[in-house]
């Protein structure tokens, strides 16, 4: 773990102290070289599949795949970031870059942590560099407004969660997940019941679940692109982590309290599927489609089999790199057009070939075409929730009709019909956003030869 680590922690200074010429190529191939060597942590070779470095940081199947994901995000940020951040003056671009730095140091430590107390530590230091990075570096007036809605979502959503680990740190001793998982909590009394929504609730709102996830769109459109890339392809992730690494101690009671939360996450992926096919801005649609995404994510969490874990785990990393490949083609498209709205800018397909070519491959991952490994995760989810009941099938099967239709909408808004005039003399696009995107689509195609890297230790 050390050696993702301490570079990474070392990145700091040399952010500050490396040449203002060579700022942007020395971080970012310095956060590929990291995240390269992140890339040993795939191989387990201990029975139980922890390989830990100290009592307190430790990787097993579940978090690895997380915290690959997370370290191969960090050079595609500051890829992305390179056009919008580079106008600035050269100690804004050092303190945009060390957000970025820090945020992966405590994504790092959230993933990796085998504390509870030390992930929640960590789950709340995220907010800190993104709030700065939406308003700081946000693209409009409203930014302010998103980034509040974010810190009192999150925050309102994660002080239950405090009192509920610190009650569960009392009645057990210990918060180590290495003694949580055996732990007996046949507790029946009311305010248990309680207790369990307070350890759930955070994560929900940080998935998010539909009734808690208007902070979502409002923080994605004002952000700049690396704020949208972390949000997507990491932040919500931190919500489906920690319900499943809590979930061991909550079995007995989630058998019947789940209900509302699973059909809330159902309904949802109908509700904000809808709302996709009707959003005139490019930014909000990809948003509500993470929101539609993350709803399955849940639900598949929820009812705790081993097919439902699995499914949420493939479809968390995949949909990772997918969201944040489609935002940062939105954001080439905003380079350009300085408009999210999808009507300003059509028939881009004439214009800019190549990047037609992302947009098509990105879009079908986005709609599960098969075999790339979102149709797996959202195959083995459906597949255990129709086991679970018969009826979520109606839920999953037009959720799913749903996403196809927004997706095929969204590609064919952006890409093709007649050119406007207005965008006839766009600028072409260059070798780094071929590359940037690249880099999000080849390890979702290499995952489809060998998907076992991120099964998790379910199956």
């Amino acid at each position: 773990m050390l050696k993702v680590l301490v570079p990474t922690i070392m990145m700091i200074p040399t952010t500050w102290l490396v040449n203002k010429k060579w700022l942007w190529i020395t971080t970012s191939s310095q956060g590929l070289a990291i995240a390269l060597i992140s890339l040993t942590w795939m191989k387990w070779e201990t029975e139980t599949a922890w390989n830990s470095s100290n009592l307190y940081i430790a990787t097993d199947p579940l978090s690895t795949p997380l915290l690959v994901l997370s370290c191969w995000l960090l050079p595609l940020m500051i890829i992305a970031s390179q056009n919008h951040v580079s106008p600035e003056p050269i100690t804004r671009q050092r303190t945009f870059i060390m957000l970025l730095i820090t945020l992966q140091i405590f994504l790092i430590l959230a993933f990796g942590s085998t504390e509870i107390m030390m992930f929640y530590i960590m789950f709340e230091a995220t907010l800190i560099p993104t709030l700065i990075i939406i308003t700081r570096w946000g693209n409009q007036a409203e930014r302010l407004n998103a980034g509040t809605y974010f810190l009192f979502y999150t925050l309102a959503g994660s002080l239950p969660l405090l009192v509920a680990l610190l009650i569960l740190q009392k009645d057990i001793g210990s918060l180590s997940l290495f003694i949580m998982q055996h732990a007996d909590m046949t507790m029946t009394s009311w305010s248990v019941k309680i207790w369990w929504v307070g350890c759930l609730v955070a994560f929900l709102v940080k998935m998010p679940l539909y009734g808690v996830h208007l902070w979502l769109p409002k923080a994605h459109v004002e952000a700049p692109i690396a704020g949208s890339m972390v949000l997507a392809a990491v932040l919500l992730k931190l919500g489906g982590y920690g319900m499943m690494r809590i979930m061991t101690v909550l079995t007995p009671l989630t058998k019947e309290l789940a209900y509302p939360f699973i059909i809330l996450a159902l309904w949802g992926i109908i509700m904000t599927g809808s709302i996709c096919m009707r959003q005139t801005d490019l930014k909000s649609m990809i948003a509500y489609s993470s929101v539609s995404h993350m709803g399955l994510v849940a639900a598949g969490i929820l009812i705790q089999t081993p097919w439902g874990f699995t499914g949420a785990i493939i479809l968390m990393i995949a949909h990772g790199l997918v969201s944040s490949a489609l935002f940062c083609m939105a954001n080439t498209n905003y380079e350009r057009t300085h408009s999210r709205t999808l009507l300003l800018a059509r028939g881009l397909q004439t214009l800019l070939p190549l990047m037609a070519t992302w947009w098509f491959i990105s879009s079908l991952a986005n709609l599960a075409l098969p075999p790339l490994p979102n149709l797996m995760g959202e195959l083995m989810i459906i597949t255990s929730m129709f086991n679970w009941s018969y009826f979520t099938i109606i839920l999953t099967g037009l959720g799913t009709l749903i996403t196809a239709g927004y997706s095929l909408y969204m590609f064919l808004m952006t890409q093709r019909g007649p050119t406007p005039n207005h965008i006839l003399g766009l600028e072409p696009t260059h070798t780094r956003e071929h590359l940037l995107i690249m880099l999000h689509l080849m390890p979702l195609l290499l995952l489809m030869v060998k998907p076992e890297l991120m099964w998790g230790w379910c199956l």
